[in-house]
């Protein structure tokens, strides 16, 4: 694949500073963090990609596909459809792709370690663009982003699926409350206070209208 170099680097970086849409400053700091047991590093904690998220789409003109070219060499199709209204006019967009490798990177070295990490990480936008990214540039993580695409991550979730969940962290402090439409307590949990490494489940009855957890990262079918 065309690797991009350090100037266009630069020039992606302030193009899409100055075009893509503002996130509204996420903060990996203030997020729960993956399995605290686990051997695979946090992704909040592995350098981002050198180039702006692969997730930032510019607002102004793009490239029309039909330009869609590298300096040198070509692109595969599935490039092609990567980079289809993600590259500012002006901009080679072989720096553009090298964003959504470099997601596909975080997700394989994550997921080469733990499976689940690399899930949450997707679910929570800890890697950003990864969707996209799994989709066009490295299929072989699909199973990944098949098990992402049934979870959620923690915080207040509205009318849940009904079901029993696991929670992709080994965390002492997650906790979990299921709601009914009058605001009454229908579930919570855990019952007891989990210890260092014990798997943290959630059973979500029937009739929740709200879901909420705090401290347990992301969720995802058990």
């Amino acid at each position: 694949m065309y690797r991009r170099s350090a100037a266009a680097a630069v020039l992606l970086a302030a193009a899409l500073t100055l075009t893509a849409c503002s996130s509204g400053g996420d903060d990996a700091d203030a997020k729960a963090k993956p399995p605290a047991s686990s051997a695979a590093p946090d992704p909040a904690d592995t350098p981002a990609p050198s180039a702006p998220a692969a997730d930032a789409k510019p607002t102004g003109p793009v490239l029309p596909d039909a330009k869609l070219t590298p300096k040198t060499g070509s692109f595969t199709a599935e490039e092609k459809k990567y980079l289809s209204g993600r590259v500012p006019e002006k901009m080679d967009p072989a720096a553009v792709l090298q964003t959504g490798q470099e997601a596909c990177q975080r997700v394989a070295r994550t997921a080469k370690r733990d499976k689940d990490a690399a899930t949450g990480a997707v679910i929570t936008g800890e890697i950003a663009g990864a969707k996209d990214a799994i989709t066009h540039l490295c299929p072989d993580q699909k199973p990944i982003l098949a098990a992402a695409e049934k979870g959620f991550p923690e915080g207040p979730r509205q009318s849940p699926a009904a079901g029993n969940y696991r929670a992709l962290t080994q965390a002492t402090n997650c906790t979990w409350e299921a709601k009914g439409k009058d605001g009454s307590v229908l579930a919570s949990g855990p019952e007891a206070p989990p210890k260092a490494g014990d798997k943290i489940t959630a059973a979500i009855p029937a009739g929740t209208a709200e879901f909420n957890s705090s401290g347990c990262y992301a969720w995802i079918p058990a």
